[in-house]
């Protein structure tokens, strides 16, 4: 059964985003030249992400490059009229495709944001790791990370790692 990870930078007060759902912030923190992007990436063949996430992270490519060109993207979104090109878009319950997507052969399963994609998945216990790189920026406003929900849970810690500005949490259930 394949697992579903999330990895994902927040401020130091929680945020993912700011309150305009824009990453700039992230983007203008000195990694010191170093991350565990690419080792990450190389066990993820499917990244799982909402529509504002989505939408954020276009603006982000490169010389229109696709970001996640090596994976299958797959967005979440209520809005039955939204279409991106190269990507599946998923009206339904994130938990019960998630579910079936597990059983299917392949690598990680990466849930890469925003909060309201996040809070179902952690109240049925489907997040089995996290890496969670915390920047030393505060916000004060934005989307959280963790929503208000039903969803005690105690993580044991594998490891940390401190790369420029940046530490890495990463906990695994």
């Amino acid at each position: 059964m394949r697992k579903v990870v999330f990895y994902g930078a927040v401020s130091l007060d929680g945020y993912l985003s700011d309150q305009n759902n824009s990453l700039n912030w992230l983007f203008e923190t000195d990694t010191g030249g170093e991350t565990t992007y690419e080792s990450f990436i190389q066990n993820v063949d499917t990244v799982i992400m909402g529509r504002v996430t989505y939408e954020e992270v276009l603006k982000i490519q490169q010389d229109g490059e696709a970001l996640y060109s090596n994976q299958e993207v797959i967005v979440f979104t209520r809005d039955m009229d939204k279409d991106f090109k190269g990507v599946q878009i998923v009206h339904e319950n994130p938990v019960s495709f998630i579910d079936k997507l597990k059983e299917t052969d392949g690598k990680l399963i990466w849930v890469v944001g925003g909060g309201n994609l996040l809070k179902p998945l952690l109240e049925a216990d489907m997040i089995d790791e996290w890496w969670i790189q915390i920047t030393p920026v505060l916000l004060g406003k934005g989307k959280r990370l963790f929503e208000d929900g039903d969803y005690l849970r105690r993580l044991e810690l594998v490891e940390t790692t401190s790369f420029g500005q940046f530490v890495e949490l990463h906990y695994k259930k």
